[in-house]
C-alpha cells in the first residue's frame, strides 16, 4: 500500500531540512508520494524534484497559502498545479512582499522590547522569507526562551507584544488562483484553528461554496474521535479527503508519513490525478 504525505515544509519556508534532505527523510520513512507545501513559496520544488527522481518518490507540486477569513489566518494547501502559472507566481510574489513587511515589523517590535537586531538574526536562520518560526529559533538561540513554543507564547502569537497581523489574500482568491493553475485546493488542519466546532463548520461550508476541493482529515497526533469528526465533515460537505504530517523538523510526535491513512468511505484527493 502506498504511503502518502501531502503536507510538508523545507528551508524554502520555515522547515529545517533542505528540499533534498526532506526527500531523503521521506525515503527513510517509506513515503511513496510526497507534496512539498512550503508557506507561500514554490522555490524548493525544483531541488525536490531532482531528489525525488533519485529516490523514486512521486513528488506532487504543493504550496500552503496564507489567507484571511473572519479576521483569522487560515491556510489553504494547493496540490498538483502547474508551477509556471502566471497567476500563481504573481500571487506568491504578492504574499512574499507581505511576509517581508511583516518580518520587518516583528523585528521592530522586538527591538522596542530591548531585543536588538532580531530581524538580522532571524534572517541568518532563513533560506527564504523570514517567518515567525525563524524569530522563534533566534529567540531560543540568544537565550530569551528555552524552546520555540515558549517564543510564540511569550512574544509571537496573536495578542503578544511582537505579534504582527498580516493582510493575506482571501480564501476565494487563493482557491481561484490554485484552480487557474490546474490544481486542487485543500483546507489545511481544520482542528488547529482556535475556533468552536460551529465556527469550523461554517468555515468548511464557505470553503466548499467558494469551490474548495478537499479537507485535510488525517494528520499526526490526532485522536480517533478527531479523525472520525473530520471524516464526517468531509462527507457532509462532499469534499475529497487529504492527509499530511505538516512536517517542519524531525521530532517524536510529527513525522513524515506517520499515522496517515484515510477511511474507506472517503474519496482520497489523489484519485483526481492518479
Amino acid at each position: 500500500m502506498k504511503i502518502y504525505d501531502l503536507h510538508s515544509h523545507s528551508t524554502a519556508s520555515d522547515g529545517v531540512l533542505t528540499p533534498t534532505q526532506l526527500i531523503e527523510r521521506a525515503a527513510e520513512k517509506n513515503v511513496n508520494v510526497l507534496a512539498l507545501t512550503d508557506h507561500d513559496s514554490i522555490s524548493g520544488l525544483s531541488e525536490a524534484k531532482s531528489a525525488a527522481e533519485k529516490h523514486q518518490i512521486q513528488l506532487i507540486n504543493g504550496v500552503e497559502i496564507s489567507t484571511m477569513w473572519e479576521n483569522r489566518g487560515i491556510h489553504i494547501v494547493g496540490l498538483n498545479f502547474d508551477e509556471t502559472s502566471p497567476k500563481l507566481t504573481a500571487l506568491l510574489a504578492q504574499q512574499a512582499e507581505l511576509r517581508h513587511q511583516r518580518a520587518k515589523e516583528i523585528g521592530e517590535k522586538l527591538a522596542a522590547l530591548g531585543i536588538e537586531n532580531a530581524f538580522d538574526g532571524a534572517k541568518a536562520l532563513a533560506s527564504g522569507e523570514v517567518t515567525r518560526a525563524h524569530y522563534a529559533r533566534y529567540l531560543v538561540q540568544i537565550g530569551k526562551v528555552s524552546n520555540d513554543g515558549q517564543a510564540f507564547k511569550r512574544y509571537l502569537s496573536a495578542g503578544k507584544p511582537a505579534y504582527v497581523k498580516s493582510d493575506w489574500v482571501s480564501i476565494p482568491q487563493a482557491i481561484d488562483v490554485i484552480h487557474q493553475a490546474g490544481g486542487l485546493a485543500v483546507l489545511a488542519h481544520p482542528l488547529r484553528y482556535t475556533m468552536t466546532n460551529r465556527w469550523i463548520k461554517r468555515l468548511i461550508g464557505e470553503f466548499k461554496q467558494w469551490g474548495g476541493d478537499g479537507l485535510e482529515i488525517a494528520g499526526c497526533g490526532q485522536t480517533p474521535d478527531q479523525r472520525q469528526l473530520l471524516a464526517r465533515w468531509a462527507t457532509e460537505y462532499q469534499l475529497l479527503g487529504s492527509l499530511g504530517s505538516d512536517f517542519h523538523f524531525p521530532c517524536a510526535w510529527i513525522e513524515l508519513g506517520k499515522s496517515l491513512h484515510i477511511t474507506e468511505n472517503i474519496t482520497p484527493i489523489w484519485t483526481s490525478w492518479e
